[in-house]
């Protein structure tokens, strides 16, 4: 791959020697010695930004000598100025579940150039694309030795086709690679292996050029490589598949909250408790579109698999990024890890050079600060449904109960009955809201807060081997006491990499993770994203339903949504991987594991937390002995090549797809067919009928579930019309380069509330006649009377995963916007990247305001003509009885390239428009 620079930029290009031998750069110092301004205040993570625009300007990118003093301006003004940009990332990093329909896109996309006269060639990633297959293993087996190959042998039969076609994009596509299934999670084969710190390529000359790695992903978590100095975060895949074809992305320059951190971990506490805290600090704060830069002494006593913990939640914490700046650390992991050493001599060097390196002088500008002292932090959980819902773990059994007197309508504090006394007086008695229900055919019953799922998983806390070997000791020490887990507990571990199961082995503690149900289930998301597979008996489902049990999952990994987890489980929650195996032992969220017996060893004896937690040096001692560069290095020797399976997998050779039209995972989606050579016009959006009327924080889980589906849903009967079984339904996610599947599953949650309908869950509204019907019927409705349709919600409406499905599904559902209180970033962009408007209340208005039934008709004005990015427009909200109620709404069309992406009708139709204009 060659980088393409500006061709008038020789007042900030040097050269640079380190590693043997010499490169070019583009010299921060040096654009203050040309005038351009200072930037020595800037915080490091805005200066990986600044390099790129010194990098872009004036080679006609769009970059301009304004947009290089805009970062100057910046500091001047306290950390503020929205001036809007042209970045472009180095590369793009993508998982299977948003890659798949990435892939299918440009697929589609070669179809729409030739249609449209132009050559197919010019569909291909100007940047390099890696693409981790990680989000397709499902755990089916569980708990015995045999769970590994069952778990990648049904993988491979479900998911064959797939597979197929991925390997058809791996030869078809230029710059774009596949990981193959079993290596592990995108973003920690990111962090140990493909992420570089500082990146090189060659320029359009031919000289070497060294500039910051950088990256975005088609996964919310590509944020975790921040850690690592790497600046990265998530988009959409519409958004990535633009990057790839040289679209810039439009941003503003954001504002940096500096997070500082002082003082060390106290003995019993992991980086979980710590990113808990963070993630609940951040999210009363405020960091949604914002930079947050970790500093402070704190970080001389933080490892980078801490570090990478913390910025993978970045997402949870509702930022762009968590960034850490290079220092000492960044360079101990890179030599641990078994990267390049003169890859690591110029890490060193360039960081230094361009003011990018983080000592004890370190002091930047921000925009606004935060502290925390770590040596304050405590172990915690999170839950039972948002990340931020952070619980102290000596709280965590009153927590619980008090979800369980809400959902049972109880009072947790004061609820109590009367009682008939003895001589007839009444006396009053506590609550209890708890149900408990016998399991058919077992000797033991479950109740509400049964741990029914206790997963080791996602890469948030895999990653970390601090962590990793600490639940092993658990398992060990319990082990050893006689202890398992309790009967109801599926337990599984899923490593983010195949370097977890190597140093988990050489410490022999692998054997006692089995010991207590914790057996290797698969290299990949599993149970984060949905893939936790049916419960261990059929009977603990049975009992868990027809009882309306609450019972709950823990998992290690970094989302809890509802219905995300499991149909099973209405509470989850997010531990680190020592107190998972703790919960799968003790079985039960009612129990404190601060000071309640989490078990009996088999002479009867009380064991608690405290006799089976091992201490910071017994794991520290681990972790120097048995994570080596080794290991990395011949993890990762061969890591596109895959096992027999994958090289296996036949597919076809050619230029454009061809369209098994059989096929119930793969179809040429609908965006490109009978595109016009000429853009259209945004208009006004008239007499549109009301889809849905949602609440808050109504995540893109909602929008479109990445999990299981039952036949009676709109997806199950299309794929049971077409002689698919139940049993190989697999899950929308894996489904997702079929539009088919994926508009039916739009806003069909099994958790999701509609407010126009009373106390329903589910995928559910109002047809056009007034009955309750599904999303997607009613959708088909409104469409063939040719009525447009809206959307309400309230605010971080589109928080989560960066699920571009969640906007393709809501415009092939026909709505033509969505109105409300606020947006999250990636979803909103997903939005506008998709054709469909964003609209924010003004004023402190909401949908309460507007007493919506569902039966209303919804007007948008000032769209057509001038439109202007961040526009206030009028709407008007005809009711059923005639009455008309007029507000005003602000459209979250943010810049100028916006605009043009609504009136190509989206940005792939932009960019395939200009392809095939060249």
């Amino acid at each position: 791959m060659t980088v393409v620079t500006g061709q008038d930029t020789a007042k900030t290009r040097r050269t640079l020697s380190a590693g043997g031998k010499t490169v070019a750069y583009y010299s921060i110092p040096a654009a203050e010695a040309a005038g351009l301004g200072s930037f020595a205040k800037l915080p490091a993570s805005l200066k990986v930004v600044l390099e790129n625009m010194l990098r872009f300007e004036d080679g006609g990118f769009t970059v301009s000598v304004d947009d290089i003093k805009a970062f100057a301006e910046w500091a001047e003004k306290g950390g503020k100025n929205p001036r809007e940009i042209a970045y472009r990332p180095a590369r793009v990093l993508m998982q299977d579940f948003t890659g798949v329909p990435a892939v299918v896109d440009l697929a589609a996309m070669r179809d729409g150039i030739k249609a449209l006269g132009g050559d197919a060639q010019k569909i291909n990633p100007l940047n390099p694309v890696d693409l981790v297959i990680d989000h397709s293993v499902m755990i089916d087996e569980f708990g015995n030795p045999r769970a590994f190959q069952k778990n990648v042998d049904l993988e491979y039969e479900r998911n064959i086709e797939r597979y197929q076609f991925l390997k058809w994009g791996q030869g078809a596509f230029n710059n774009f690679r596949v990981v193959p299934p079993g290596t592990g999670i995108c973003h920690q084969v990111n962090l140990e292996y493909l992420a570089q710190t500082v990146w090189t390529d060659t320029d359009q000359n031919g000289e070497e050029v060294a500039y910051p790695d950088t990256l975005v992903g088609t996964d919310s978590h590509t944020t975790m490589v921040n850690g690592l100095a790497v600046l990265g975060w998530g988009v959409g895949g519409i958004e990535a598949e633009a990057a790839m074809l040289g679209q810039p992305i439009s941003m503003l320059i954001p504002e940096v909250v500096g997070f500082k951190l002082t003082g060390k971990m106290v003995e019993g506490t992991t980086a979980t408790d710590l990113v808990l805290k963070v993630v609940q600090m951040l999210r009363k704060h405020g960091v949604v579109n914002k930079f947050v830069e970790f500093y402070g002494e704190g970080l001389d006593h933080l490892p980078l698999a801490d570090r990478a913990t913390i910025a993978n939640m970045a997402p949870e914490y509702g930022a762009t990024c968590g960034f850490f700046p290079i220092d000492g650390e960044t360079l101990r992991y890179l030599e641990n890890t078994g990267r390049d050493k003169d890859r690591i001599a110029l890490v060193e060097a360039y960081a230094k050079e361009n003011g990018m390196w983080r000592d004890a002088d370190y002091a930047p500008v921000y925009t606004s600060t935060l502290h925390l002292d770590m040596g304050e932090i405590v172990p915690a959980i999170s839950g039972p449904k948002r990340p931020q819902d952070y619980v102290a773990l000596t709280n965590s059994a009153q927590g619980f109960y008090k979800v369980v007197a809400d959902y049972r309508g109880v009072d947790a504090g004061e609820g109590a009955q009367a009682m008939t006394g003895e001589g007839g007086g009444v006396v009053a008695t506590p609550v209890d809201a708890r149900k408990t229900a016998p399991v058919e055919g077992k000797d033991y019953t479950i109740r509400d807060g049964s741990v029914v799922i206790a997963a080791i998983t996602s890469c948030t806390n895999t990653s970390n081997p601090y962590v990793m070997i600490g639940a092993g000791l658990v398992a060990r020490k319990a082990r050893a006491l006689g202890l398992t887990r309790k009967p109801w507990v599926k337990t599984s571990l899923a490593p983010g990499s195949q370097v977890v199961a190597e140093y988990l082995e050489a410490a022999n503690l692998q054997e006692d993770l089995d010991a207590v149900g914790f057996n290797l289930v698969g290299f990949g998301c599993t149970t984060c994203i949905g893939n936790s597979g049916p419960l261990g008996d059929p009977a603990i489902s049975k009992a868990i339903n027809d009882n309306d049990l609450v019972a709950t999952a823990v998992l290690s990994g970094n989302r809890n949504f509802e219905g995300r987890i499991s149909p099973d489980v209405r509470a989850n929650y997010l531990a680190s991987p020592p107190l998972v195996v703790a919960y799968a032992i003790a079985g039960d969220m009612n129990i404190d594991l601060t000071k309640d017996p989490i078990g009996q060893t088999p002479e009867g004896k009380d064991v608690y937390l405290k006799d089976i937690w091992p201490t910071s040096k017994e794991v520290a001692d681990l972790v120097e002995k048995t994570v080596t560069r080794e290991a990395f290095q011949s993890k990762y020797a061969d890591v596109f090549k895959g096992d027999e399976k994958w090289q296996a997998v036949e597919t076809t050779d050619s230029e454009t797809y061809d369209w098994p039209a059989s096929s119930t995972y793969i179809q040429n989606p609908p965006y490109f067919r009978g595109m016009s050579k000429e853009k259209g016009k945004i208009t006004n959006v008239v007499g549109a009928k009301i889809l849905a009327i949602l609440g808050d924080m109504i995540t893109t889980d909602h929008i479109s579930p990445a999990g299981s589906f039952k036949p009676t849903t709109p997806a199950g009967k299309y794929l049971t019309e077409r002689q698919v079984q139940p049993k190989d339904f697999n899950s929308y996610g894996s489904r997702r380069g079929n539009h088919e599947i994926m508009m039916r599953g739009t806003f069909a949650n099994i958790r999701i509330k509609n407010e126009m309908l009373d106390g329903v869950e589910g995928g559910y509204t109002k047809g056009p006649d007034g009955q309750q019907t599904s999303i997607f019927d009613a959708s088909m409705a409104y469409q063939a009377e040719g009525k447009p349709l809206v959307v309400f919600g309230g605010i971080e409406y589109g928080a989560g995963s960066s699920r571009d499905w969640a906007a393709k599904g809501t415009n092939l559902l026909g709505v033509k916007a969505v109105i409300a209180e606020s947006f999250e970033r990636i979803h909103r962009s997903n939005l506008i990247g998709m054709g469909v408007i964003p609209f924010e209340f003004t004023g402190g208005m909401s949908r309460k305001d507007l007493n919506l039934k569902g039966d209303e008709e919804v007007t948008i004005e000032g769209l057509e003509g001038d439109i202007k990015p961040l526009s206030t427009v009028p709407c008007t909200i005809k009711y059923a009885d005639g009455t008309e109620k007029k507000i005003e709404i602000k459209s979250r069309i943010d810049t100028a390239v916006e605009i043009e992406y609504l009136e190509n009708g989206g940005v792939l139709h932009y960019v395939l428009r200009n392809l095939a204009k060249a």
